[in-house]
C-alpha cells in the first residue's frame, strides 16, 4: 500500500448480485456506489452513481455471464469517474463474508489458506459463502498485488460465552457438524451498538444495548459493554425474529410433521421456512408499507401478521433484558427499523415497567441521522440508529492494511 493509498472498495457479493461503495477512508466519503444485479441471466443490469464528481446514476443492461463479468463492467464504470481500480489510491478490497464459523473472530487478509477455510464453511453457508467466494476470487484476479479483507457477519457474535452459543444437544455431534449458534448481521450489530453509545456521550465499554435489526432479514442482539453475549439468529439466519419471508423461532419437530404427515421432502420444509413463512407466509406480503396500509383498511390477516412480529420483538427486548441484566438502550436499525415508526411504537408498548417509552412526536420525526425518540423520563433509551454495513467493513479494512 502507497502512503497515499486511502480508498477501501467494498465488495458484497451475491448469488446473482454485486453491491459495491466505493470510500476514501480520510473522512469516509463515499466516491461511489453501485449494485449489478441478475448475474448469469439476459438481462443483468449495473447500477453506478459517481457521487464523487455529482453526476447522476448510469444504468446499462445486457448479459453479464458470471461475477467476473459483472466486476470487470464495475470496475469499467468507476475507470469512467477516475477511480479505476489501477488506481495508487486504493489501498485495499473489503469484502463481506457471511460465515467465519470459530476460526474468524476479526477481519482477516486473505490468501490461500484463508480461502481455503472459508470454503470449508460453506455446508453451514450454503447460500451465502459460495457466492462471497467468487466475489473474492475474480477480485482477486483483477488486482492479486492489492490487499484483499474478509470481514465476516459472524465474527461480533463470537464474544458470545459458551452458554448462550451452545445448543443443549449432544456435546460429540455439535462439535464434529459445528452446529452452534453463530450470528449475522454482526457488522452492523457492531456499528449500532458503538454509534448507541456514542449518541448517549458515552464509551461503548460503559453501556448495554439492545439492537434489533429490522428489515427483510432481522435479528436481535444483547451488546454489553462493547461485546454481544447473545443473538437471535443461530447456525443459520433463519432463527430468531419473525422476518419478511423467514419463520424464526420454531419447534424444530415441525419439520418432521410436515416431512411423516404432509410428505414433504427436506428441500420443500427448506424453501417454505426460508421464503414462504414470515410476514409473507403469514399475509403474503413481506413489505411493512404495505401491511400497515392494509391494516388501516381493516385487514384482518395483516393485523395478525403485524402482532405476531410485534410479539415476537417484545418476547426477545424481554429476555435480552434478563441477559442483560441492565439495559441503557434499545436501538432500531435497518429497513424497517429505521423507517416504520409504527413498529417501533408497538414494540416498546407497554414496557413502561422496564423503563422503556417511546415519544409519539420524536418517533414520528424522519431522518438520517441516529436519535433518541424516548422521553426525557425514560429510564432507558430508545434510539433510531441508520446502519451503515459498508463503512463498517471500510473502517475495518483500512484498520487492518494499515496496521
Amino acid at each position: 500500500m502507497t502512503a497515499t493509498a486511502s480508498r477501501v472498495l467494498v465488495l458484497n457479493s451475491g448469488s446473482s448480485s454485486v453491491k459495491y461503495q466505493l470510500l476514501d477512508m480520510t473522512d469516509g466519503t463515499r466516491l461511489a456506489v453501485g449494485l449489478v444485479e441478475r448475474i448469469g441471466e439476459e438481462t443483468s443490469r449495473l447500477a453506478h452513481t459517481p457521487l464523487a464528481t455529482g453526476g447522476d446514476k448510469r444504468e446499462t443492461e445486457g448479459p453479464m455471464a458470471d461475477h467476473g463479468a459483472a466486476l470487470k463492467a464495475v470496475a469499467a464504470e468507476l475507470a469512467a469517474d477516475g477511480l479505476g481500480l489501477d488506481s495508487p489510491e486504493l489501498a485495499a478490497i473489503g469484502h463481506r463474508v457471511v460465515h467465519g464459523g470459530l476460526k474468524f473472530t476479526e477481519p482477516t487478509v486473505i490468501d490461500d489458506a484463508v480461502l481455503e477455510e472459508i470454503e470449508r464453511l460453506v455446508p453451514v453457508a450454503p447460500l451465502h459463502n459460495p457466492a462471497n467466494i467468487t466475489g473474492i476470487r475474480t477480485a482477486r484476479g483483477l488486482r492479486p498485488d492489492l490487499p484483499q479483507v474478509a470481514v465476516f457477519d459472524t465474527a461480533f457474535h463470537t464474544t458470545m460465552p459458551e452458554y448462550a452459543a451452545r445448543y443443549a444437544i449432544d456435546v460429540e455431534t455439535a462439535d464434529a457438524h459445528r452446529i452452534r449458534r453463530y450470528g449475522f448481521h454482526g457488522t452492523s450489530h457492531a456499528y449500532v451498538s458503538r454509534r448507541t453509545a456514542a449518541l448517549l456521550g458515552k464509551a461503548p465499554q460503559d453501556v448495554n444495548v439492545i439492537v434489533l435489526h429490522l428489515g427483510n432479514g432481522a435479528s436481535a442482539s444483547a451488546v454489553q459493554g462493547g461485546r454481544c453475549v447473545d443473538t437471535s439468529m443461530g447456525l443459520t439466519p433463519l432463527e430468531g425474529l419473525v422476518m419478511g419471508t423467514r419463520s424464526g423461532d420454531i419447534d424444530p419437530a415441525v419439520t418432521f410433521h410436515l416431512k411423516r404427515v404432509a410428505g414433504m421432502s427436506e428441500d420443500d420444509v427448506d424453501v417454505l421456512l426460508n421464503k414462504k413463512s414470515g410476514l409473507i407466509g403469514l399475509c403474503g406480503d413481506n413489505d411493512m408499507r404495505e401491511i400497515r396500509r392494509r391494516i388501516d383498511e381493516g385487514d384482518k390477516r395483516a393485523k395478525l401478521a403485524f402482532d405476531i412480529y410485534i410479539h415476537r420483538l417484545k418476547k426477545y427486548i424481554g429476555a435480552y433484558s434478563a441477559v442483560l441484566g441492565r439495559v441503557d438502550a434499545v436501538a432500531f436499525t435497518a429497513g424497517v427499523g429505521e423507517n416504520a415508526a409504527p413498529v417501533r411504537e408497538a414494540a416498546i408498548a407497554g414496557l413502561e415497567e422496564m423503563g422503556m417509552a417511546v415519544d409519539a412526536a420524536l418517533n414520528a420525526v424522519r431522518s438520517d441521522e441516529p436519535r433518541l425518540i424516548s422521553p426525557e423520563y425514560a429510564r432507558v433509551a430508545v434510539a433510531v440508529v441508520p446502519t451503515d454495513e459498508e463503512l463498517e467493513i471500510a473502517q475495518q479494512t483500512y484498520a487492518l492494511v494499515n496496521a
